[in-house]
């Protein structure tokens, strides 16, 4: 991967980390009560922690972060806002549902940036076992976030 190339790709992958951050502990503070809200708060955390990861990486890597970026990722997360969700001044069934399938498609995203990660290890000297483990990490967070948006969806549409 060329260097410009790969600064502009982490900090992609930044923006999304940072609206995912966002957007992971709003469904985690909605969900507090509910019998999912352990899980919920668990994948924040680690949503949080593999920003900071990913913060690490782009360090090790000599890639600086990108401050519009992030910004870009934080307006983007507060986008959900003012989505379409059949109603004006609240928010209907759908937009938890909607904002479980925009997190786990974050996450998908994720797993792929530590999948990217991993083939350009022997060329930039990345932790290789470190890689595997947040790649793991997220097909877990996935499969949790997958569990929940299915009783939602359910709940909302059935």
């Amino acid at each position: 991967m060329r260097p410009e190339a790969l600064k502009v790709y982490l900090n992609d992958h930044l923006a999304g980390a940072t609206a995912g951050q966002h957007m992971s502990r709003h469904l985690a503070e909605r969900h507090g009560s509910s019998t999912h809200s352990g899980e919920l708060r668990r994948v924040a955390d680690e949503i949080a922690e593999d920003r900071q990861t990913l913060l690490e990486v782009m360090g090790a890597l000599g890639v600086p972060a990108r401050r519009y970026k992030v910004l870009a990722g934080r307006l983007g997360e507060k986008a959900r806002l003012i989505k379409l969700n059949g109603r004006l001044t609240r928010r209907s069934g759908l937009s938890d549902v909607l904002e479980l399938e925009t997190l786990r498609l974050g996450i998908e995203g994720k797993s792929l940036l530590w999948q990217t990660l991993l083939s350009l290890t022997p060329e930039k000297g990345l932790d290789q076992a470190r890689l595997r483990d947040l790649q793991d990490r997220a097909r877990r967070q996935i499969s949790t976030v997958e569990a929940v948006r299915r009783e939602e969806a359910v709940g909302a549409l059935g």
